[in-house]
C-alpha cells in the first residue's frame, strides 16, 4: 500500500509536468487548428534553459531567473513558429514545417551542449524529503505537484472567466465577427501560440531536476504529450489536466509495478478512451472555425 501511495504521488508530480507541457499544444491544436510538432523542441529548449543558468549546484536564484528565462525563450520561439504557421494552413504542410523546426533546434542544442545527460539539482531549499505515508520523499515534487494546481486554477480562471478569455474563445469560433468588431485577431492567436510554448519551456526547467536534459527527451516528451491531448480533448483546460493526471498515474504507478509494460500501458489507455470517448474525456465546447 505505501509503495502505491508514493507512486501515485510520483504520478501526480508527472502529470503537473505533463499539464503545464500538453496545455499549450492542446490549446494551440484546438483553438488555433495548428498540429505543432516543435513543441517537444521547445520544452527542451527550457530544460537546457535550466542547465546553463543552474545546472548542479547552483544558487536558488538562479534556478528561480532560469524559469522566467525560458518562459521568454519559449514565447519568442513560439511567436515565430506562430507566424510560419499562418503562411502554411494545411495541416499536413504544419506539421512537415514544425517538425523542421524541432529537428533544427534540436540539433543546435546538441551542438551547443553536446550528446551527453546534463542533470539539475534542484534548489537548496527544497531538495530535502520529508516522511510522507511513513517514507522519505522529495520536497520538489511536492512543490511541483503544488505549481500544477495553481497553474490549473489560474489558466482555468484566465480562459474561462475573464474578458481575455472570452476575447480568445470568440477569436476562435468566428474569426470574422471579431475582426470586424476592431480587434486585430492574429495578435490573439499569436499571443496564445506564444503563451503555450512558453508554458511548455517552463516545464522543462521544473522537470530539470527530475528528468535532466538529453538529446531525444523532446520527442518522448512530446508523444507523451500528445496522449495527453487525445485522452482530455483539443483545446480543454479541465481535459488537459484530466489527462495530465491519468497518463502521469498510468506512467508512475506502471514504472513502479510492472515496470517492463509501462508504457504499454500509457498507449493502452489512449486506445481505451479513443473507443469510448472518441472526442476525449473533457473536449472543448467551441468549434474551430478558419
Amino acid at each position: 500500500m505505501v509503495t502505491y501511495l508514493v507512486g501515485a504521488l510520483n504520478g501526480l508530480a508527472m502529470g503537473s509536468l505533463l499539464f503545464a507541457i500538453a496545455l499549450g499544444l492542446s490549446l494551440v491544436f484546438g483553438m488555433m487548428d495548428v498540429l505543432n510538432l516543435a513543441h517537444g523542441a521547445v520544452y527542451l529548449v527550457g530544460a537546457y534553459v535550466a542547465v546553463a543558468l543552474a545546472g548542479d549546484g547552483a544558487s536558488p536564484a538562479a534556478f528561480v531567473l532560469a524559469v522566467p528565462a525560458a518562459a521568454g525563450a519559449g514565447a519568442v520561439l513560439g511567436g515565430v513558429l506562430a507566424g510560419l504557421s499562418r503562411a502554411t494552413p494545411h495541416h499536413l504542410d504544419q506539421a512537415l514545417l514544425t517538425l523542421g523546426v524541432s529537428l533544427v533546434v534540436a540539433e543546435l542544442l546538441s551542438v551547443f551542449f553536446g550528446n551527453d545527460v546534463h542533470s539539475v539539482a534542484a534548489p537548496a531549499p527544497v531538495a530535502g524529503s520529508v516522511t510522507v505515508f511513513g517514507e522519505s520523499y522529495p520536497v520538489y515534487r511536492l512543490l511541483v505537484i503544488g505549481f500544477g494546481v495553481v497553474l490549473a486554477v489560474g489558466v482555468y480562471a484566465l480562459v474561462e472567466r475573464s474578458r481575455l478569455g472570452s476575447l480568445i474563445r470568440a477569436t476562435v469560433a468566428d474569426r470574422g465577427m471579431v475582426s470586424a468588431l476592431g480587434v486585430h485577431t492574429g495578435r490573439v492567436l499569436v499571443g496564445v501560440f506564444a503563451a503555450g510554448a512558453g508554458l511548455a519551456a517552463v516545464g522543462g526547467v521544473l522537470a530539470g531536476p527530475i528528468l535532466g536534459a538529453a538529446p531525444g527527451l523532446d520527442e518522448k516528451v512530446l508523444l507523451l504529450a500528445l496522449v495527453v491531448v487525445v485522452i482530455g480533448g483539443l483545446g480543454s483546460v479541465r481535459g488537459a489536466l484530466l489527462g495530465a493526471v491519468l497518463i502521469g498515474q498510468v506512467q508512475a504507478l506502471g514504472t513502479t509495478l510492472l515496470p517492463e509494460y509501462a508504457s504499454f500501458l500509457v498507449f493502452a489507455a489512449m486506445a481505451l478512451v479513443l473507443l469510448l470517448r472518441p472526442a476525449g474525456l473533457l473536449p472543448a465546447r467551441t468549434a474551430v472555425h478558419a
